[in-house]
């Protein structure tokens, strides 16, 4: 996945959940953020779709439960058992099919100790949701008794298409969108866009653009923002909000590869600048001699901080600067990199790859800790350390969603703490890594063609500031790496598998040898090669090649007698 820069331009987000997260994000990849809220939760005057809900489904009136969101199912759990008991509400959902939306919901269906049989996929529109249904019942999804857990708004078009499969459903609604108690900051958003003072802007879900609008609509000023917004670039989370902005009259400039934050912020950033001089002219800072010095100074363009630039010198004197001034431990990263690189190309061992990785990015951030774990199914396995750990080494797995790293795994998001780190919430302590005790922690998805191969952690004893290119550094590290270490693995199983059947082999033929020398049966020689391996502690494979090496000898003196 590309790493690129929004280059300072002005970057509006309409974000309420997860303000402070996104505004980060911008700020990583080189935008001045502005981060206004565009809705609230507020619950339903009455819950009495829900606790209805509740007691059908104990009545066995469902076959199938469609959960939506995870904050839906929790609250939705929440009302149901304010009346019925929470344990027979569970137990009633075994006993119906579960669909989930995405993996939030899907995580909340689990955190219950249900399973979940369909899970719509990637970009988990409704569209998803029917071609999921349709593929795991076919034709007996005709005639399912079905409730919908609704999120903030109906929506029509999975209704619809029920309908269509004839599926009986039942809507249930557990909260409903609002607009912001203070609307201010939204309507001086509209005033901004309308005035060409927002380069670019982020619409996380549908409903940021209804309400948007709605503003707009009270301050007559619709096409004031449909026309700025038009001069600005805008940037989509999936097709369910570019459905809803084309409502409006706005196709979007930008959807992302995943329907996720992350990868929105990343890929748009590569391609932000190009599309705002489309619509405007040149941006002020996309100069070729500035990219250039960015790169000789091993700095991608989002990363590039006033201290690595002459503050009034002309442009290309500043790229000047840059390549009179390298910085050595750029330098020493580059090396680090192509000695990676020519590992991989040798087709070296997982190991020797990881501990290359490790290796870089302890030279390049100085730290005291860096751990590589590895996706091996659906668990997250240690593989390499910067410190000795024999016994955890190879041995310690976690689950996704599981302390920091399975949050990154599962959500496939850097997070940076730069102190406290065992404070965070996320936080899951492991007595065996005395790292856990330490201040500071980065931790970065590992990808490869999009999906999850493993995590990169990195943590420093003493509080740390990550510095934005110290996070896409180590970003870069999984970006690039990422589709040789599942080959390495790949790779690594293949061998394991190759051995364990050619052991498999030498122990068969073992145990005939056995057979016909001793006149027993086969469970008989096993076992007495299995008490062979216990008292003189040596493998199985290595026993049956004893067998074989003396049977061998045995020929051969046979042949050579008169």
């Amino acid at each position: 996945m590309a790493i690129g820069s929004f280059n300072g331009m002005r970057v509006l987000a309409l974000e309420s959940r997860r303000a402070a997260e996104i505004a980060k994000l911008i700020r990583t990849y080189g935008g001045e953020p502005t981060v206004v809220s565009a809705m609230r939760e507020l619950p339903l005057e009455s819950n009495h779709e829900a606790l209805e809900f509740g007691g059908r489904l104990l009545h066995g009136d469902f076959d199938l439960v469609i959960f939506m969101t995870g904050v839906g199912v929790r609250r939705l759990m929440d009302i149901v058992a304010s009346r019925y008991e929470r344990a027979r509400i569970i137990d009633s959902l075994r006993r119906v099919k579960v669909a989930t939306r995405g993996p939030k919901s899907s995580a909340a269906v689990r955190e219950l100790g249900l399973s979940v049989d369909v899970t719509a996929p990637e970009p988990c529109t409704w569209r998803e949701m029917i071609g999921a249904l349709d593929g795991a019942f076919g034709p007996s999804l005709e005639g399912l008794r079905a409730a919908v857990q609704e999120y903030g708004a109906t929506n029509p078009e999975l209704l619809n298409a029920l309908t269509e499969h004839h599926v009986q459903w039942t809507q249930v609604p557990v909260y409903q969108w609002a607009l912001p108690d203070d609307l201010e900051p939204l309507r001086k958003s509209v005033r901004s866009i309308a005035a060409g003072e927002v380069d670019v802007i982020v619409f996380l879900t549908a409903i940021q653009v209804t309400h948007l609008f709605r503003i707009a609509e009270q301050m007559e000023a619709t096409d004031a923002l449909r026309a700025g917004l038009r001069q600005t670039v805008v940037l989509s989370i999936g097709p369910s909000t570019t459905e809803e902005l084309s409502q409006y009259g706005i196709e979007p400039d930008f959807e992302p590869s995943h329907p996720k934050m992350g990868f929105l912020m990343n890929e748009a950033s590569v391609c932000a600048a190009r599309l705002l001089e489309q619509k405007h002219g040149p941006v002020p800072g996309s100069t070729v001699l500035e990219r250039l010095a960015t790169v000789l100074q091993g700095s991608s363009p989002a990363m590039l901080s006033k201290t690595h630039l002459v503050p009034q010198a002309p442009a290309p004197q500043r790229a000047v600067e840059a390549v009179r001034q390298p910085d050595m431990r750029h330098l020493n990263a580059i090396q680090q990199v192509h000695d990676i690189g020519r590992r991989m190309a040798a087709s070296d061992p997982l190991h020797a790859v990881l501990n290359q990785i490790v290796g870089f990015i302890e030279t390049l951030l100085s730290c005291d800790s860096c751990f590589v774990y590895v996706l091996e199914e659906n668990q997250l396995v240690l593989r390499a350390s910067k410190n000795p750990h024999p016994d955890v080494i190879d041995h310690l797995g976690l689950k996704i969603g599981q302390g920091i790293t399975g949050w990154v795994a599962e959500h496939r998001e850097p997070v940076a703490i730069d102190a406290g780190a065992l404070r965070d919430p996320r936080f899951q302590s492991f007595k065996d890594l005395p790292e856990d005790s330490f201040e500071a922690f980065l931790s970065v998805p590992i990808l490869a063609r999009g999906g999850l191969v493993g995590v990169i952690n990195v943590q420093h004893r003493r509080p740390h500031h990550y510095t934005p290119w110290e996070v896409q550094t180590v970003s870069t590290v999984g970006f690039l790496v990422g589709a040789e270490i599942e080959m390495a693995r790949l790779e690594s199983e293949r061998n394991d598998l190759s051995s364990q059947l050619e052991s498999r082999k030498l122990i068969e033929r073992a145990k005939g040898l056995l057979q016909r020398d001793h006149d027993i049966k086969e469970e008989e020689a096993y076992r007495m090669m299995q008490k062979e391996s216990r008292q003189r502690r040596k493998s199985m494979r290595e026993i049956a090649e004893a067998v074989i090496l003396s049977e061998e000898l045995r020929r051969a003196a046979a042949v050579k007698a008169p």
